[in-house]
C-alpha cells in the first residue's frame, strides 16, 4: 500500500461510517470469489458448479450478496444528494433543481462509467480482433459471450442513481411506507406471475426488488435500522425466504441455474427480496464488532486500498479467470471433470492464478476509477441539465444492460440480443453507454 492510501486513511474523518466501505469491499469481493468457484469450464464450454452439485446450493444464501452492495448504494447515494442540496442554495426546500440532479449523477457515476467504458472499448477492439483474425471458436468464443456478464449489475445499479432522488424524496416523507410500497409491488407482481399468469409482469421486479433493497439504505442513513429492527429483518428473512423456497414456486439457488424454469434473480423474486432482507438485517448487527476491528489502522488502511480499485477489479475478473483456463489448456494441462476429487485439488492454484491476473489487470487499468475533480459546488448548470443527464442515464442504462446479455461473440455476424423484446447488438450497446456517458459528462459540468 502506497503513501496515497496511507495519508487517505489518516485523513479520514471520525464521522465516516467505516463499516459501509467495508461493505461495499466484502460484497463485491464475495461475488468474485462466487464467480471462480462456480465456474465449471472444461474444453468444450462452461457450466455450473451448483448444477453439478445441486447439495452446495444452499451456500447461494451466503454468497449471492448483492443485496448488500445495493443497500451500501442507498446509504451512499442519500448522503451524497443531501450534501449537493446543502451546497447549492438555488434548489428549493423538498425539491431536487435540475444544476443537483445533474451534478449528483455526474458526481455518483463517474466512478462506475470510466472504468466501465475502458473495459467495454478494450473488449471490444480485442473482440472485433479475433473475429478479424478468424477467431472466436472454443474457448475463446465463450469467453467473448460471458465476458460482459456482470455488467447487468452496473446497468441496474445505474437505475438506482438515476432514480435517487425523486425516492428520496418519497422517503423523506413515508419512511418505512416507502420501503413497504415498493415489497408491496414485488408481491403483486409475484401474484400476477405465478398465480395470475400475466405474459411479462416478472421484468418490473427488476426495478422494485433491487430499489426495495436501495430503499433500507436511506433507512440506515437515517438511524433507522438499529440493532431491534436489524434483528427483525434478519429473522423475518430468513423465515420469509425458507417459507417461499420450501412451499412456493421459488427455487433453493439465489442465483440462476441453467435451464431452470424459475430463477430468483433474473427476474428477481420476492424470495430474493426475502433473502436481501435477511442479509442487511445480519450485517447491521455486526456493525458494532466490525466497527471496533476498522478502527485499527492496518485494517483501515486495508478498507480503504480496497476500495479505490474494487469496481476495477469486478469488471475485469472473469477475464483473468477465462485468461486462467485460457493458459492451462495452451499449457496442454488437463481440466479434470467439474466437482472430481482432482478438481477440487486443482481448485486452490486456479483461485490465486486467477487472483494474480486480476492484480496485474487492476494495476494497468486501477488509474481510471480514480474520482475526476469535482466541479464547484454552488455553480448552477445550465438549462435543461436534469432532463439532459437523466436521458444520458437512461441510454448507459440501456446500452449496458443490452451488452451484458448480447456480449462480443458473433460481433461480425450481426449477432442480436432481446432487450425488453427490442433487437439490439454489440455495437449498438457501446454506442448508447458511450453517447449516454458523454451526456451525463455534459450536463454535470454545466453547458457553457
Amino acid at each position: 500500500m502506497g503513501s496515497s492510501v496511507r495519508e487517505l486513511a489518516g485523513a479520514t474523518p471520525a464521522t465516516r461510517d467505516r463499516y459501509v466501505d467495508l461493505l461495499r469491499v466484502a460484497s463485491l469481493g464475495a461475488v468474485v470469489l462466487g464467480h471462480w468457484l462456480m465456474a465449471a469450464v472444461t474444453p468444450d464450454g462452461v457450466g455450473n458448479l451448483l448444477a453439478v452439485v445441486p447439495a452446495l446450493q444452499p451456500l447461494t444464501w451466503l454468497l449471492q450478496v448483492m443485496p448488500v452492495f445495493f443497500f451500501v448504494g442507498g446509504f451512499s447515494h442519500a448522503l451524497s444528494c443531501r450534501s449537493l442540496l446543502r451546497k447549492r442554495p438555488e434548489a428549493a426546500p423538498g425539491a431536487v433543481a435540475d444544476s443537483v440532479y445533474s451534478a449528483f449523477l455526474r458526481a455518483r457515476l463517474q466512478r462506475l462509467l470510466r472504468p466501465t467504458m475502458v473495459f467495454v472499448l478494450v473488449w471490444g477492439a480485442a473482440a472485433l480482433l479475433v473475429q478479424l483474425l478468424g477467431g472466436g471458436g472454443g474457448l475463446t468464443g465463450v469467453t467473448l459471450r460471458m465476458v460482459t456478464q456482470p455488467l447487468w449489475f452496473i446497468g441496474i445499479y445505474l437505475a438506482m442513481v438515476a432514480l435517487t432522488p425523486p425516492l428520496l424524496k418519497l422517503h423523506e416523507r413515508y419512511g418505512w411506507g416507502a420501503f413497504a410500497g415498493l415489497a408491496g409491488a414485488v408481491v403483486v407482481v409475484d401474484v400476477l406471475r405465478f398465480a395470475v399468469g400475466v405474459p411479462y409482469v416478472e421484468f418490473l421486479n427488476f426495478a422494485f426488488v433491487w430499489l426495495a433493497v436501495h430503499q433500507l439504505g436511506f433507512l440506515r442513513a437515517d438511524g433507522r435500522i438499529r440493532l431491534r429492527r436489524a434483528a427483525l429483518l434478519a429473522g423475518g428473512g430468513l423465515v420469509i425466504a425458507t417459507a417461499l423456497v420450501a412451499f412456493g414456486p421459488y427455487p433453493l439457488s439465489m442465483v440462476g441455474m441453467p435451464g431452470e424454469k424459475v430463477s430468483n434473480m433474473a427476474p428477481p423474486t420476492l424470495a430474493l427480496l426475502a433473502h436481501g432482507l435477511w442479509l442487511v438485517g445480519a450485517v447491521e448487527l455486526l456493525r458494532a464488532p466490525a466497527a471496533r476491528l476498522l478502527e485499527r489502522p492496518r485494517v483501515w488502511r486495508t478498507v480503504v486500498a480496497a476500495n479505490g480499485v474494487a469496481m476495477t477489479a469486478f469488471l475485469w475478473h472473469l477475464t483473468a479467470m477465462f485468461g486462467v483456463y485460457g493458459a492451462l489448456l495452451a499449457l496442454d494441462v488437463a481440466l479434470p471433470e467439474p466437482a472430481s476429487a482432482a478438481w477440487w485439488a486443482q481448485v486452490p492454484l486456479r483461485l490465486a492464478l486467477a487472483a494474480a491476473l486480476t492484480a496485474a489487470l487492476v494495476a494497468a487499468f486501477r488509474t481510471f476509477e480514480r474520482p475526476a475533480a469535482p466541479a464547484a459546488p454552488g455553480t448552477p448548470g445550465a438549462s435543461g441539465a436534469g432532463p439532459l443527464a437523466a436521458l444520458g442515464a437512461t441510454l448507459c442504462l440501456l446500452g449496458v444492460l443490452g451488452l451484458s446479455i448480447v456480449g462480443f461473440g458473433g460481433l461480425l455476424d450481426g449477432r442480436t440480443a432481446l432487450l425488453i423484446a427490442i433487437p439490439v447488438s454489440a455495437p449498438a450497446a457501446v454506442a448508447m453507454t458511450l453517447g449516454g456517458w458523454l451526456l451525463v459528462e455534459r450536463a454535470g459540468r454545466g453547458a457553457r
